[in-house]
């Protein structure tokens, strides 16, 4: 399916959203000051959510990953983790989308070792939710 005349793909949109994420994260300011120009609304929605939810996200990661609490994981990461719990809990694009997308921003905007890190974190938050269902 082609995305329509100015709208992006899924993908993009949930890159922007890392991105949007990240400088959320490192600067402090508010989520709404770093729009610029006009942003996707997948892209919008979802970085609002993971802002929304960042204290029980980061708490999920914290239980999902043996010595790494979700403060000592770098930034890039970090959201890249959040935006794809949130989509896990949306159950709107298939697990293993979200995995797959995650683990090649991971390596591509941090390294290889992320993102086996973010695969092992995911894999186990993936497998606990479909525990639970």
């Amino acid at each position: 399916m082609m995305p329509r005349p100015g709208r992006v793909s899924r993908r993009e949109a949930r890159r922007a959203a890392v991105f949007m994420l990240f400088q959320w994260d490192v600067t402090g300011r508010p989520l709404g000051s770093l729009y610029e120009g006009e942003v996707d609304e997948y892209t919008r929605r979802l970085a609002e959510a993971v802002a929304g939810h960042v204290a029980e996200l980061d708490a999920r990661i914290t239980a999902a990953s043996d010595e790494w609490p979700a403060e000592r994981l770098g930034a890039v990461e970090r959201n890249i983790l959040r935006v794809a719990i949130e989509e896990l809990d949306a159950g709107e694009v298939p697990v293993e989308v979200v995995l797959d997308e995650a683990v090649t921003l991971a390596k591509r905007y941090a390294s290889d070792e992320a993102g086996r890190l973010v695969n092992g974190i995911l894999a186990t938050i993936a497998r606990e939710e479909a525990a639970e269902r």
